[in-house]
């Protein structure tokens, strides 16, 4: 089973119509380590966590599944 803030940083971006390259510019990191985040394949740091939440407007409890609410 996928975690949900795995499913959901994918979610919001494309929702927002974003690439993983403009995203990871905004989090000054590379799209190959933004993909990682967004495979699981590596845990996304909390200094990025807080960037996203600001970006997209939501709570962090909404992008780790706390929270169902943005």
């Amino acid at each position: 089973m996928i975690p949900d803030y795995i499913k959901r940083l994918r979610d919001l971006r494309e929702d927002n119509d974003k690439t993983q390259k403009e995203i990871a510019d905004i989090l000054g990191t590379s799209q190959t380590m933004y993909a990682r985040y967004e495979r699981g394949a590596n845990e996304l740091p909390v200094r990025h966590l807080i960037t996203l939440c600001k970006y997209y407007k939501v709570t962090p409890d909404y992008i780790l599944g706390f929270s169902k609410h943005i």
